[in-house]
């Protein structure tokens, strides 16, 4: 099709749109098409392409893996950052990790992790806890659907904007300076945390063991309804029974399955997990 042929941007938009939630789960309301439209400008532009039309051509294409990536990453929202939402993570150190201090393993999984801050804080919130040796029996995964933030978060590198909310004496001790505004988590933090690239829409989930905590933070809002239910049902499969799920203060698990029971908003335990 040649420029000339293309539709107008909106036929356009609602296709790249369609692709998204339909292979992703990323959906994007009406009111948030304009924000949607500008993310997809700069991949347009980024990636050399005329038009929407062209991109979005692009995108339908068979092997087109690289436009793929780049507008699944541009339609993610990676805006994160250390201790983020303290009381959650404080509900988890008193709640849950006394619990876990009597178990050989630790396992827990952080999905749409990010560029891994919220990882590396779980690590810090255990090594705090529970000692620096509790790490050696911790396993932390991080995913995400977004390549670029998975190998940022693999880096363990981080500027000073993202350790805002940690204190001046949790910073010396977990993060050492590695250039100007730059730091680096220390190797027991790194040993004890994994990151992979992951779709959540992609159930049922390649996990060999169940985790004891979830933590799926301020993403669900991004999904659709059934969407929605499909996730914390793939999560459940991979959660002990009586295990736990963090979402966020504005995402309540009320009514939304039987296989959870909420607790406060932002905090469920799995009723129907792994025995």
């Amino acid at each position: 099709m040649t420029r000339s042929n293309c539709p107008p941007d909106e036929v356009s938009l609602e296709a790249i749109s369609s692709w998204l939630e339909r292979s992703c789960a990323i959906h994007y309301p009406e009111s948030k098409r304009d924000l949607l439209l500008q993310r997809l400008g700069r991949v347009q532009h980024s990636l050399g392409f005329d038009s929407l039309c062209e991109l979005a051509q692009a995108l339908l294409r068979a092997n087109t893996e690289a436009v793929q990536l780049a507008i699944v990453h541009a339609a993610s929202t990676n805006h994160t950052y250390f201790f983020r939402e303290m009381d959650t993570l404080s509900g988890f150190q008193q709640n849950v990790l006394p619990d876990l201090a009597k178990r050989p393993e630790i396992r827990l999984w952080s999905a749409a992790c990010s560029t891994g801050d919220e990882v590396y804080t779980l690590a810090i919130l255990i090594a705090e806890t529970l000692g620096l040796e509790a790490l050696k029996r911790t396993h932390i995964l991080g995913t995400d659907i977004s390549g670029p933030v998975i190998e940022t978060a693999e880096a363990g590198r981080f500027s000073k904007r993202h350790l805002e909310q940690v204190p001046e004496d949790i910073l010396r001790r977990y993060l050492r300076p590695v250039g100007q505004d730059q730091f680096e988590v220390i190797p027991e933090l790194r040993a004890a945390c994994t990151f992979r690239r992951m779709n959540l829409k992609k159930a049922p989930y390649p996990f060999k063991y169940p985790f004891q905590a979830v933590f799926c933070r301020n993403v669900l809002y991004y999904f659709a309804p059934a969407d929605q239910l499909e996730i914390v049902n793939a999560i459940a499969d991979v959660t002990e029974r009586n295990g736990w799920l963090y979402t966020s203060v504005t995402e309540s698990m009320r009514g939304m399955s039987p296989r959870w029971r909420a607790l406060t908003n932002g905090t469920a335990q799995c009723v129907d997990g792994v025995a």
